[in-house]
């Protein structure tokens, strides 16, 4: 039995408004439990490519399939896919500032399991395990707004861990972070390739992409990929 890709893309098109291109040609697939680095200098469409991922922005041409469906705006117009495919896969933004908007640390790392529908006692266990995972204990009933903006990213790193999601979508998660927390981050999603879940990581950090990837897909300043394959050869490959 051939398994489903977690995410194929086939062909992407995407153009701005202003109709400036933003991605050209993009097609690549990525096997559940599989680790991806989408590298490339600013500009080359790394985050609109994980925006189009989650279901934010749709491609003027092209296909995207999640988990053997198909993402695209009428998937997500029905409620039960819909439902589906959210608590399945997450991103966490570049910017924390968007991630972030509950009353507390606590209540950040709460909202996405209470609307899971899942009890009282096991979304507090979840919190609990995501605040020890990130070291921010102390952050627990202080404002997001109040913190800094490495602890906002520590804050939305920990926000997408208490979901249990199938694909996490991380852009850029290493920028603001400080050596050590970048450490514990390359940890935390090692350990998440080990459960078997599947990571898609926008960078431009090549310490962060030779530690988590299988794959690079790397886009160039055309918008189109320049490479897809094993992460190591691409990284040993200066020209």
């Amino acid at each position: 039995l051939e398994m489903n890709a977690a995410i194929e893309v086939t062909n992407l098109k995407y153009r701005y408004h202003d109709g400036s291109e933003a991605l050209r040609g993009v097609g690549f697939s990525v096997m559940p439990g599989e680790r991806v680095g989408v590298l490339g200098p600013n500009g080359s469409g790394k985050s609109t490519l994980l925006k189009i991922l989650d279901g934010l922005v749709y491609p003027q041409k092209g296909s995207v399939r999640a988990f053997g469906s198909e993402l695209s705006e009428g998937a997500l117009a029905n409620g039960a896919f819909r439902k589906g495919f959210r608590t399945a896969v997450g991103l966490v933004f570049q910017d924390a500032d968007i991630q972030c908007f509950s009353p507390t640390v606590r209540d950040e790392l709460a909202f996405g399991p209470r609307q899971k529908g899942l009890g009282e006692n096991e979304v507090a266990r979840r919190v609990d395990a995501a605040l020890a995972a990130l070291g921010i204990e102390a952050l627990a009933e202080r404002y997001p707004y109040r913190l800094s903006g490495g602890e906002k990213k520590r804050v939305a790193l920990a926000s997408i861990l208490t979901m249990d999601l199938e694909a996490y979508l991380l852009d850029e998660p290493t920028a603001n972070l400080d050596p050590s927390t970048e450490g514990t981050l390359i940890d935390i999603l090692i350990e998440l390739a080990g459960y078997g879940k599947t990571l898609v990581v926008a960078t431009q950090d090549l310490m962060l992409a030779r530690h988590i990837g299988d794959v690079a897909v790397v886009l160039g300043r055309e918008r189109r990929p320049l490479y897809v394959g094993p992460a190591g050869r691409a990284l040993d490959d200066a020209a």
